[in-house]
């Protein structure tokens, strides 16, 4: 299967779109790095039997919650998002699937949600439980110890 250069997604979208808003930490780079290719394999842009979409694989229901119920109070980064995006009003999560930095910024916004701390930028290992805890949750298929090598990937990618 053919998908996007881990290394351009890392280096051309995720660095400098988080950067752009402020929460640009290396920990956070390989995080979402990292995300995408446990997610989506930098392959898919739709789930094939679910709702999720994007290159983070964000459920429809997930994107409205972060606006509503999160961006709805952070104002700046609010529009610090819609800027880095070229976008403007209330967004639609069908605009995950085309618009990459959107897809990054709305999975780092759901990361900012949890109440622990980023783990160490190089542990693969705390990196991948970090997403099954916080991104992919108890109901989700993602496996971390199965995942530890893709978070090893986007650290050295």
């Amino acid at each position: 299967m053919s998908g996007l250069n881990i290394v351009q997604v890392k280096y051309l979208i995720v660095q400098p779109v988080l950067k752009y808003v402020g929460l640009g930490s290396d920990a956070a780079v390989n995080l979402l790095t990292g995300t995408t290719l446990v997610e989506s394999q930098l392959t898919w842009l739709k789930q094939i039997h679910g709702p999720a979409l994007g290159i983070a694989q964000m459920e429809p229901a997930t994107h409205d919650d972060c606006w509503i119920n999160f961006l709805k109070y952070k104002l700046d980064l609010a529009n610090k998002t819609r800027e880095a995006c070229g976008i403007s009003g209330q967004p639609d999560a069908s605009l995950m699937v085309w618009n990459l930095r959107y897809a990054i910024l709305m999975a780092r916004i759901k990361y900012l949600r949890a109440p622990d701390p980023l783990p160490e930028s190089t542990d693969a290992e705390a990196l991948s439980m970090y997403h099954k805890k916080h991104y992919n949750t108890a109901l989700g298929q993602a496996v971390a110890s199965a995942n530890i090598s893709l978070f090893q990937q986007a650290i050295h990618a």
